[in-house]
């Protein structure tokens, strides 16, 4: 690493103009056998210098730095797979949603909400919790969920097509 600190003196003590033959040779320093040494210790002095030669520096280690590697794509299926491999997986209609997967069907602005799982037949009650002042969100039981329509039949808080 003394040939690397070498010319790292060098490239400080150059004219801008006259810094390309310094670069090159740390360049092929940073290519050669030992380059993943000699390139963490490039990175490591750089810390330490000027920001002018810690962007020659940079350039070194840019040009010097390993090809990404190539992604690997999954092989084709062959033509004469069967069909199952190929379906999708059904969701699991007990599975945790998100927000996203819910649609809101009744909006009372006095801080409930009815909401209806894109997919499936759950439904969600979202209230403030007293305790707290936080809104809780839970999931309805179809005894509550035919309890909750029955008293709330003839709101104006439903939204339209959603009953």
């Amino acid at each position: 690493m003394e040939a690397v600190d070498t010319l790292i003196d060098e490239l400080r003590a150059t004219e801008f103009e006259s810094r390309k033959p310094i670069k090159d040779a740390l360049l092929e320093m940073a290519t050669g056998e030992n380059g993943s040494a000699v390139r963490e210790h490039l990175d490591n002095v750089k810390k330490g210098e000027l920001l002018e030669i810690q962007w020659e520096i940079d350039d070194v280690l840019a040009e010097s730095a390993p090809p990404p590697p190539v992604p690997v794509e999954p092989e084709a299926p062959e033509e004469g797979a069967a069909e199952e491999e190929t379906a999708p997986e059904p969701a699991d209609p007990n599975a945790q949603l998100t927000a996203a997967d819910l649609d809101l069907v009744y909006d009372d602005p006095r801080g409930f909400m009815l909401h209806k799982s894109k997919v499936g037949e759950r439904w969600f009650a979202t209230q403030v919790d007293p305790s707290t002042s936080l809104p809780q969100t839970f999931e309805l039981h179809s005894h509550e969920l035919e309890q909750l329509k029955a008293q709330l039949q003839g709101s104006p808080y439903w939204r339209l097509g959603s009953q």
